[in-house]
Order: C-alpha cells, then structure tokens, then sequence
C-alpha cells in the first residue's frame, strides 16, 4: 500500500495499492521534488470516470510501468472533486499547452510546480514512452522547459479583465439584445433530437435555465419548442435510467442512446431545478414523473443518514463499463416472461443487442404511451403492465453487482441539490420533497458549517478542506431557495453570513470578480477566477445571481452593486458567443423586467406560498411570516382578522394587499 492508504477520497483510495509511489497534494511531494530536483507528475481524476479506471489498470498498476514512474518523477494524485482548485489551474496550463482538456489528466511539473508539458489518458507503450522523453528532457533539455513553464504560468496568472478585455459600463437591460442572444445561440440548436448541435451531448441546465427565462419575457415559441423538445429526448432516452431513476452523466452519441453510465449529484440535482420549472410551465406529466423517479433514486442510493448526499456512482461494475444498467435479450426474456414480446418492441430489443457485445440499452424517443400507441401495443392496461415491467427489471438489477460509490458528501454539489429539491417541491407541493430538503440543508450547516465557514468536503464523521468559491455560491443559492419555501429566517441569514464572507474573502474589487479560492486557503501558482458556464454554471454567476436576489430580499443595495457590475463586464462575451454563458444570460434576463418582490404575512401564509407556487413566475422572490419579523420587506405588513395578506411589491414599493392568488397574480402580470 502507498500513501494514499491514508486519505479519505475515493479516487485516491482506488489507487492505495497500486505499485507507483502515489503521494496526495500537499507541503510533503512539493517538498520532495525540490529537495531530490525531480520532475512531479500531477495524475487527476475522479472515482466514477471511466478512463481513468483504464490507464489504472493498464497502466498504473503494472509494476514495470511504476518503476519508471517511481524512479523518475514524484508522482501526486489528485482527486480533481476534492481539490477543484488543483484541477483548473493544471486544466488551464493543458489547454494553454493545446491539448484537449480531460480525465484522467496528466500533468508533468518542474519541481516548483510550474506546468511545461501534459496529456489525458495514454495506452501503456504511449505512456512509457512519453515518460521517457519527459525524462531525457528534464536533464539534457531543462532550461528549454523551464521558459514553456515560465510562459504557461505568466498566461495562467493574466487577469481576466485583460485576457477578456472585460470593462464596467452602466447598462440598459433590454429585449433587443435578449433577442439577439437567443438568435445567436439557436443557430447551434440540434432542432431534430434536442440540445445542442454536437456529439457527445450533455445535459447543460444553465442553458435551458436561460431559454426559460428568455421565453418568460419573450414568449417565442421557438424557445420553448427547444426547452420541450431537448427535456423530454433527455426524460426519455438512454441517459435516463428507466429502471432506478437519474440521469447519468451524457450521451456518447447525437441520439441521446449510450450515456456514458457515470451518475454524478451535480447533473441530477440541477435537472430536478430545471424540469421543475418546465412543468410549472407546461404541465407535462412526463417532467412530474422524471422529478419523483429521481428524487426516489437520490433517497434510496445517494442519501447519508444525516441529510446529506453522497457524490457519484460509478459507471463501471465488474470491470465493464455500463454492466449494472444494460440486458442480454435472454435475460430480459426470462425476466419479463409472457411482458417480454411487447417490451422488446417498445425498446427495440434484439438477440444482437441494440448497443454493443450482445447487450441491450433501454431508450426511447419519445414518451412511453405514445411510442406504445405508435406501435400498436398500447392497451387499456398497459401503463400498469409497463410499470409492472420496469419493478420485475429493479428487483432482478437488486442482484447484479453495484456500481462503486463515492461516499464523500461535497458542499457544492450538495448547494446544487439543495436548491434542486426547492424547485421540485415548488412545482410538485410533495411534502416529502421540503422535508428532504430541510435536513440537507440542516446537514450543511450542522456538518459542514466550521466557525461561520464552510468546509468543501465530508467523510467519515469529518468536514475537511477550506471551501471553494462553488461552495459558497451553490451553498448560498440553496439556503435561499430554502428560505423561500419554509419562511424560516435561519436560512436567509445564513445566506446573508456566507455572502458577507464571501465578499470578504474572495472578492477581488479591483476586477470586480470573485477567485475561486479563499485567501486563507492554500496558495497555488495561480489564483483563479471562474467566468465560463459549462455542466455546472460558473461560481461568479451563481454568486451575481445570488447577490440580485439578496439584495432584493434584505434591501442590500451593496449586494446589487456589485452583481451589477459583474454583469455588465460580461457584456463582450455575452454577446461575443452566449452558448458559454448562459447562466449568466439568465440573470441579464432577470434583469431586463422587474422582479416581483411578492410578501405573504398571516397564519396561513405557508398555504398561500404553495399555491403561488404552482406557477411559471421565474423572476419572483417570495418572503412570508405567520408573525412577526426582522426583514425590511415584511416590516409594517399585517394579515386581516387572522387571514393571510398578498403584498405585490416591484422594487421595494408595494401594491395594495390582496387575499388571493388569483388577485396577486394580476398584479404581478400588469
């Protein structure tokens, strides 16, 4: 065993055994490789990735390979969900280099870390080779990699107002140029099959986030035609696990079919906020159901026993990637017995397999009655025969080997839950939903709230490594989505706790951005900023975004400040190329009409919420109290004779209160 034996992630304990002489980050291998002037390679993954299982086996756990490995360099691995920060700097200085970026990622470093050559997975005769080179390089040719290094660096460590040409300019929100946004990125629009124009497809929430509030504002059709159409090929098709519940992490191909079989918290928890609010919209029972299933799935195999959530399952078991997921068309015969003949046909199942090896993978293109009803199987009785079915599958799928876990609990991902357990329960009023979501966010504040500050990761009875700014961000966003579905002001002020720290220890006035690291944490070669929305939108734009909301709610003008100016300094990539800041897009939208400031007071306020709650209104912010309160908003606002008042109110000047929905609702709309 080497020294990762000792650490608590997954990943790296994948690795305990394998004959390299692995460190984790920290003080000890940095020091290491200055003391013994030895080149450090810096090996990052995660546990549920797939290639990185393949260059373990293939390469790391071959003795021969590790000789060269533990003879030539300081070898560190790094679990890349642990240390974010490691990752985006390394990531970075690779694609700085023009390499593709990716996991597993192999970076080789001089012995003061800096960055000069690296690559993603490599088969064994290509990885001995490169160590070789990489070897005879560092001692005939040092000083050439050191000036790669010193480049990589100084482009590393450029500020993003300058690399971006980023400036503030006080800025009209408006329509027109929300138009020209949408135009611009519906020309990469996949108009036939959902999402975008490429392959592989993922799931990007910030996108249909935006195109949701862009048709709130709009009302173009062709937005909603591809919010519906990309919801429901992803509900639908082979990312969707039909069986257990949750998306898996994308679709190797065009068509939605083969996913790459990894399930990771961060996708599933943000699809729970975006088919929340579709089905707000469109009252599509399919979204309802991908909701429950999913939550059902994150209840019964990603819940710890304290609230929080754990992070991935992996997409390999027993050695093959997909292997839990996937069926023989002899084992789905014997399954489903006398259901098996309308089933193959539902799912195109063949002796061949509709995938690869002999196996079958369950995908649709469209809803499953429809597609029965298309294929003249559907009965009055087959809703309850195809669920029927689908519990033979999960009973039989019980036996099968699991895919591994990663147990560790992450703040961030755990902020994305949160919030996505809100949305659910706002579309859906189950009160099993809020109950989950309160003890994930009494989770949060009990286990991994330190001193007023947040810790990144959970394991083990044990909160360890110094938040990242993704973990205030997504943390944030949560608790304020809490608050607005319990009233309860715990959580609004620990939003107002976080944020007032954030802004203390991660802001940087002079850009007007956030750095992704805490300045009482460990210092890189590079402070980072994250300005780009991808899987997970940016932690600058849920933070803007969070600091609008805020400041409606607690009258900061301050906060509003400073999300005004980081939104306006987005203006030149906004309109450069959307498609990478979408999240972003959907603040402008926020922006761009006034937000209902929407206070409910009275015993009954928490049965007013959830009816208001039904509806499509994005743009809201809702406070309530059955009493007394300290927000600004609720201050001098009474119920009458013991019924709740509706107070509608657009930039902290309220309309006359109303006692109805029905009533609000036309004062919200006119």
């Amino acid at each position: 065993m080497n020294r990762l034996s000792q650490e608590t992630s997954p990943y790296l304990l994948q690795h305990a055994h394998n004959p390299v002489d692995w460190y984790p980050w920290g003080p000890e291998a940095l020091q290491k490789a200055v003391s013994e002037n030895k080149p450090i390679l810096v090996s990052i993954g995660y546990s549920a990735c797939h290639w990185c299982h393949v260059m373990e086996k293939e390469c790391f756990e071959k003795a021969e390979i590790a000789s060269v490995m533990n003879e030539h360099f300081i070898c560190i691995k790094v679990d890349r969900e642990e240390r974010p920060d490691v990752d985006a700097v390394y990531m970075d200085a690779v694609q700085a280099m023009g390499v593709r970026g990716g996991w597993p990622l192999n970076v080789f470093l001089l012995p003061d870390a800096k960055p000069f050559y690296g690559v993603t997975y490599l088969p064994p005769q290509n990885w001995v080779q490169l160590l070789k080179s990489i070897d005879n390089a560092f001692e005939n040719h040092r000083d050439e990699l050191a000036g790669s290094a010193e480049g990589f660096v100084q482009n590393m460590t450029l500020s993003e107002s300058v690399k971006y040409g980023l400036t503030f300019e006080e800025r009209q929100y408006n329509m027109y140029e929300l138009d020209t946004l949408f135009e611009q990125i519906k020309k990469h629009f996949d108009m036939q099959k959902g999402g975008m124009d490429r392959a592989p497809k993922f799931p990007m929430p910030s996108i249909y986030k935006f195109l949701l509030r862009y048709f709130d504002l709009s009302q173009n059709a062709e937005a909603l035609a591809q919010i519906e159409l990309s919801l429901t090929r992803i509900a639908v098709g082979g990312i969707y696990d039909h069986v257990g519940g949750g998306w898996t992490r994308y679709s190797v191909d065009e068509d939605w079919f083969i996913p790459h079989f990894e399930k990771m918290l961060y996708d599933n928890g943000q699809l729970l906020s975006i088919y929340a609010e579709t089905y707000s919209l469109t009252r599509n029972e399919l979204y309802a159901d991908r909701i429950r299933q999913t939550i059902e799935w994150l209840k019964k195999e990603m819940l710890h026993t304290q609230g929080g959530f754990y992070s991935a399952l992996d997409a390999d078991s027993e050695g093959i990637e997909g292997k839990f997921y996937i069926w023989t068309y002899a084992e789905l015969e014997a399954i489903l017995q006398e259901d098996f003949p309308w089933f193959a046909d539902l799912y195109n199942i063949s002796r061949e397999g509709n995938w690869e090896h002999g196996y079958n993978h369950l995908h649709l293109t469209n809803e499953v009655a429809q597609t029965a009803k298309a294929l003249g199987i559907y009965d009055d009785h087959f809703i309850t025969k195809y669920d029927n079915a689908i519990a033979k599958l999960a009973s039989k799928r019980e036996e099968k080997i699991r895919p591994g876990l990663d147990d560790k609990i992450l703040a961030s991902w755990n902020g994305l839950v949160l919030k996505g357990l809100t949305d659910a329960y706002r579309a859906l009023g189950d009160e099993q939903i809020r109950l989950l979501a309160v003890d994930c966010g009494r989770f949060l504040l009990r286990e991994m709230t330190i001193d007023g500050k947040l810790k990144h990761s959970y394991k083990n009875g044990k909160a360890t490594i110094t938040a990242f700014l993704e973990d205030y961000a997504a943390v944030t966003d949560g608790y304020i989505g809490l608050y607005q579905i319990t009233f309860e002001e715990i959580w609004i002020e620990q939003a107002r706790l976080l944020t007032d720290y954030t802004i203390s220890n991660f802001y940087d006035e002079k850009e007007g951005y956030f750095y992704f690291t805490d300045s009482e944490g460990e210092s890189l070669i590079a402070r980072k900023k994250e300005l780009f929305d991808n899987v997970i939108p940016a932690s600058n734009s849920i933070m803007a975004t969070n600091l609008y909301i805020l400041g409606k709610i607690l009258y900061r003008e301050d906060y509003a400040a400073i999300s005004d100016r980081m939104l306006s300094q987005m203006h030149k990539i906004l309109t450069a190329d959307v498609q990478w800041v979408t999240n972003w897009a959907a603040l402008y939208c926020l922006r761009t009409a006034p937000t209902p400031e929407i206070v409910i007071v009275g015993e009954n306020a928490d049965e007013i919420r959830k009816d208001l709650d039904r509806f499509f209104i994005p743009n809201k912010v809702v406070l309530g109290t059955t009493g007394a309160s300290s927000l600004p908003l609720l201050q001098e606002k009474t119920d009458k004779d013991g019924k709740a008042l509706i107070y509608v109110c657009f930039d902290k000047t309220c309309q006359l209160p109303v006692g109805s929905v029905e009533e609000a609702l036309i004062q919200i709309g006119g």
